[in-house]
C-alpha cells in the first residue's frame, strides 16, 4: 500500500551538517527531503514552489537567520509547520522560536530518533518540544510549558482561547468576534492540538493556571 511522505526541507548553513541528516531522514520510509537550504532568505520561495508538510530550520545562520526566517514564513504561509533544529538549548531561544510561529523545537544534540519523531508529530498538526529541554531548563513547571504555547498564538488564536476556555461555543464565538463558524472552528481545532487537550474544561484549566482569567 503506498502512503504518502511527509515532505521536507532542511535549512542549515552547513553543508556537511545538512547530509548527515539527510542520510538520517533517508532511513525513515515515510520522510522524503525534497530540498535543502543554506541561508534563511531562500525558504521562503522554496516553500513557496514545494508546499512542503515541514522545514527543519536551524537558527544560527548567515543572513536574516532562522528565527527571522521563521517569523517570514508563517506570517506568509499561516499553516506552514516550522520545526526549529538548533544547537541552543537555553529557555530564551525556545520562547523566541516559538513566537515566531514554529511548532517545534528540538537540540541538536538529541538522539536522531527524535527528530523523526518530531516531524511525525509536527506534520500531524501537533506541536512538539523535546521532552528532555523542557526537564532540563531550570526544571519548567507545567504552566511555564503552556506559557511558551499560549504565547506561539496568534492574536486571533488568543482571543478564541479564552473564549473557549470561558466555556462558549464556536457559534457564540462567531457571533462575539464577527468571524465565520467555520474559522473559529479551525482555531479552536489548532488550540486543542497545540496545546494537546480535548475539551473546554482543560483549556479553562490551563488558562486559570496562567492566570488569564479569573477563579470563581
Amino acid at each position: 500500500m503506498n502512503t504518502k511522505k511527509i515532505t521536507v526541507i532542511l535549512v542549515d548553513d552547513h553543508a556537511v551538517v545538512r547530509a548527515g541528516f539527510r542520510l538520517l531522514l533517508a532511513t525513515e520510509d515515510t520522510i522524503e527531503v525534497i530540498a535543502e537550504a543554506e541561508r534563511g532568505e531562500q525558504v521562503l520561495q522554496l516553500y513557496a514552489d514545494l508546499k512542503p508538510d515541514v522545514i527543519v530550520m536551524d537558527l544560527s545562520m548567515a543572513g536574516i537567520g532562522g528565527l527571522e526566517a521563521t517569523r517570514r514564513v508563517v506570517l506568509r504561509e499561516p499553516t506552514a509547520k516550522i520545526i526549529v533544529f538548533s544547537v541552543h538549548h537555553e529557555k530564551v531561544y525556545i520562547s523566541r522560536a516559538m513566537n515566531a510561529g514554529a511548532k517545534g523545537y528540538i537540540c541538536k544534540h538529541a538522539h536522531p530518533d527524535v527528530l523523526i519523531n518530531a516531524i511525525k508529530k509536527v506534520a500531524n498538526g501537533e506541536i512538539y518540544i523535546e521532552p528532555n529541554l523542557i526537564d532540563n531548563i531550570e526544571e519548567i513547571s507545567d504552566s511555564t510549558n503552556y506559557q511558551v504555547l499560549v504565547d506561539s498564538f496568534s492574536p486571533r488564536e488568543f482571543d478564541v482561547f479564552l473564549l473557549l476556555a470561558k466555556g462558549q461555543t464556536a457559534h457564540d464565538i462567531s457571533e462575539n468576534l464577527c468571524l465565520g463558524y467555520k474559522t473559529v472552528a479551525n482555531y479552536g481545532t489548532n488550540i486543542r492540538n497545540k496545546l494537546n487537550v480535548n475539551s473546554s474544561a482543560e483549556l479553562a484549566h490551563i488558562a486559570l493556571s496562567l492566570n488569564l482569567m479569573p477563579q470563581v
